[in-house]
């Protein structure tokens, strides 16, 4: 006789469990099969409260807790294989369960990345999202965070700092008040912030022209500081040069937010790498193929010191926050 569990479990992720491995989610375990590549290993949680608001839509708190992961995963240069996803549910709320799994299902099948497998259990505190994503990289080429050297260009794609400034306009804080009159530049930093943007379209140029690379989750200024630190380097960056969307551009250039709230907030899910110079036109070339804008910011110095950042005139910026921080 089936459980509660398991009658959740055949109508809402069943369908999603479309690799033969997984065996339509009626085994204890899930198989990989092998195929001469390494495999890449991320995982990330998120957690009411403190990843997303108790007010956001289910369908977005789906696509994130995939999205971050696979971030990850295109950061490393890996393909996408699967993923198991553990789920801590106040109730079984259908009306909320619905939307879940539908995004959950688009978004696997739009990456490539089905459901392997997982668990789902019972909480009396906040929901909580845990999906632990696996990849493939050709054997010993996943790009590590410790392959910066000095010359190397820093390179970041897309744009930075919206998702944290849409954090703040979901709670009313000051950039909400800013945007009082702009409820589109509103819904794109909201929607940065609700649904990241995984550039797994570049994953093959990363770890083809890369030295070294990881994600910005928790803020440019801190991500570059652990990916200096790891390669025993540091870098020098050049704020201006910073790539901006025109609703953050607009509120830093009226004083609304100073450069602090753009380079230590997190959620950017953008790709941060160190690609020596003559790599770098090539990955220019296959961004562009890619529709993945990247910008050059910086370049990577010998010594230890924490990155710098400079304003127009070369002076260095003081920053007191360089990331945001769970602890």
């Amino acid at each position: 006789m089936a459980s509660r569990e398991d009658s959740l479990i055949a109508r809402y992720f069943r369908p999603l469990a479309t690799d033969a491995g997984a065996f339509a989610l009626g085994d204890d375990a899930a198989v990989l099969r092998p195929s001469g590549d390494d495999v890449v290993v991320t995982t990330d949680a998120i957690v009411e409260g403190v990843h997303f608001l108790p007010t956001d839509p289910a369908d977005t708190i789906a696509r994130k807790a995939l999205r971050v992961n696979l971030s990850d995963l295109a950061a490393k240069g890996a393909t996408p294989t699967g993923f198991v996803l553990t789920l801590a549910l106040r109730a079984a709320d259908h009306g909320w369960l619905e939307p879940f799994a539908h995004a959950l299902g688009d978004d696997a099948g739009l990456f490539g990345c089905p459901l392997l497998g997982g668990d789902t259990v019972s909480t009396p505190g906040p929901l909580m999202v845990s999906i632990t994503a696996f990849g493939r990289v050709p054997a010993g080429k996943m790009i590590r965070r410790s392959g910066a050297k000095p010359g190397d260009r820093v390179v970041v794609t897309g744009t930075i700092g919206d998702a944290a400034l849409g954090l703040d306009i979901l709670k009313g804080g000051a950039v909400a008040a800013a945007l009082s009159d702009d409820p589109a530049a509103r819904r794109m930093l909201a929607e940065r912030y609700r649904i990241p943007q995984p550039r797994n379209a570049l994953a093959t140029a990363v770890r083809d022209h890369a030295g070294a690379a990881m994600d910005v989750s928790d803020g440019l200024a801190g991500d570059l500081a652990k990916l200096c630190a790891a390669s025993g380097v540091s870098a020098v960056i050049d704020v201006p040069a910073i790539p901006l969307s025109a609703a953050t551009a607009g509120l830093l250039a009226r004083r609304a937010i100073g450069i602090e709230a753009i380079v230590s907030g997190g959620d950017d899910y953008e790709i941060l790498c160190a690609v020596p110079e003559a790599g770098f036109d090539a990955l220019a070339q296959a961004a562009e193929r890619a529709g993945v804008a990247i910008t050059s910011i910086g370049t990577v110095i010998a010594g230890a010191a924490i990155p710098g950042f400079l304003d127009a005139r070369g002076r260095e910026i003081s920053l007191q926050r360089f990331s945001y921080s769970h602890f």
